[in-house]
């Protein structure tokens, strides 16, 4: 910035380089945010928040895939508001769920007829009910992978966990959702 309040031509650049690259993946963000925080609102606030870091330090930007950069700087953001709720007591999984209902999933496909409509839904509410009740840890890790396709390296370098770990936190969470799935169901084990 220049005394005076005008952009230089290298700060334009910036600020359009950034909307290049980051805005493309503003639904990811928020899909990420809505599943760590559990409220539209509150996930609202994280990717505004999380954008606005972004833009602050793009110049710490170095590589090819920024999407892990700013699911890192979310999961940071979302932490932050965890650890100031940490005297509230959090909601119950069914209070979580219950408010993912309000919000289509982005997973659903073109309906073809009522019926159908009606078991994608069902089956939609479930898995949005299931994925909510994993312990947190689980719930980022399958979100990240599943639902936002990135790689196990780049899940680790957004969680700051080993691969290894990853790959465990993913198994586990297949795991517990498959089980969970099936008791839905009334299903043996």
């Amino acid at each position: 910035m220049i005394a005076g309040g005008t952009q230089t031509y290298e700060d334009r650049g910036a600020a359009g380089q950034f909307r290049e690259l980051a805005l493309p993946l503003l639904d990811d963000v928020y899909t990420l945010a809505r599943y760590l925080l559990g409220s539209a609102a509150d996930a609202d606030d994280a990717v505004q928040e999380c954008y606005l870091r972004a833009f602050r330090h793009f110049d710490t930007y170095h590589g090819p895939a920024i999407k892990p950069w700013l699911f890192t700087i979310l999961r940071n953001v979302c932490n932050a508001e965890f650890a100031r709720r940490s005297k509230a007591k959090l909601r119950s999984t069914e209070a979580d769920a219950e408010a993912l209902e309000d919000t289509a999933p982005l997973w659903q496909e073109v309906r073809d007829t009522p019926e159908t409509a009606l078991l994608r839904e069902l089956d939609a509410t479930t898995i949005r009910r299931l994925v909510a009740a994993l312990p947190a840890q689980f719930r980022e890790a399958i979100v990240l992978r599943e639902i936002n396709d990135l790689s196990y390296r780049e899940i680790a370098d957004v969680t700051g966990a080993p691969v290894g770990t990853v790959m465990s936190r993913l198994a586990r969470a297949r795991f517990m959702l498959r089980a969970a799935w099936k008791a839905e169901e009334g299903l043996p084990a």
